[in-house]
């Protein structure tokens, strides 16, 4: 749930968990670059404490780990606590200062997001929901993943993009800024960044800036092969900033995703 939780968090995944001590492979935003690493962390539900140890780093980090703590101050109060200790790539000051910079800037974003969700704790199964659109093609699993992948030719493809620049520095790793047509013919701007992983045929994505109706949106495409075709599949996770547009919005992102997976048959 970091993703929809903790801003900076655009991807994160589990790879080993036995209960207590867990790995986990993540992105995420610092200073306005995309980062990944592997940590490993221990769980302690009995002290409310989570210890975390980056495994591998990504530059200028050399290496990072620190703790989480959850003191109760009273029977509907608490304290969160994030510590951090780090050593940077060659000890160099700039590295020392943009490392400083991205943690003390996405921890403070971490824990005032946390404070607001906890504090809105018994609204949140009214803001936030999850649903998922199929569509099967007759059509290469292969090419109907690559119409999805390519986001860049998509306002040549899909009557509802006006305009979309992408720019992907690494590959799989793309940073994306979309102007959509809405049902009464007015557009509004999103930017994502989108994680990509061909060999599974699988984009996970998170919007940086969101519509107008949501806090949060984050998402994934599928492509499954199957008897004479493919299966895609669009998945949608949002947090609304108004339980009484959930039914709005809900249909908005499933047209649109129904109508970019039913054109996608035409290249597959």
């Amino acid at each position: 749930m970091w993703p929809q939780y903790l801003p900076p968090n655009i991807h994160v995944r589990r790879t080993e968990f036995d209960g207590v001590d867990e790995r986990l492979r993540m992105w995420a935003t610092a200073n306005g670059t995309v980062k990944s690493w592997t940590s490993r962390r221990k769980l302690d539900a009995k002290a409310r404490r989570i210890e975390f140890r980056q495994e591998v780093s990504a530059a200028p980090v050399e290496s990072m780990c620190g703790t989480w703590v959850v003191e109760p101050l009273g029977p509907d109060d608490c304290r969160l606590t994030l510590l951090h200790d780090f050593t940077v790539v060659d000890d160099a000051p700039e590295h020392v200062a943009w490392v400083e910079k991205a943690t003390d800037r996405n921890s403070g974003r971490e824990l005032g997001n946390l404070k607001s969700l906890a504090e809105k704790h018994s609204e949140l199964g009214e803001l936030m929901f999850s649903f998922a659109d199929e569509v099967r093609v007759d059509g290469s699993a292969d090419a109907a993943y690559e119409f999805l992948d390519r986001a860049e030719r998509w306002p040549d493809r899909l009557p509802h993009v006006a305009r979309l620049d992408l720019v992907e520095d690494e590959p799989g790793v793309q940073l994306m800024s979309m102007d959509t047509r809405t049902a009464d013919g007015s557009t509004h701007t999103t930017e994502s960044v989108r994680i990509c992983f061909p060999a599974e045929r699988r984009i996970v994505y998170k919007q940086t800036r969101t519509p107008a109706l949501m806090d949060v949106h984050t998402g994934e495409w599928t492509v499954r092969p199957v008897d004479g075709g493919a299966v895609i599949r669009s998945q949608h996770t949002v947090i609304l900033r108004d339980a009484e547009h959930r039914d709005f919005v809900r249909e908005a992102l499933s047209r649109n995703s129904i109508a970019t997976m039913n054109l996608a048959e035409s290249y597959a």
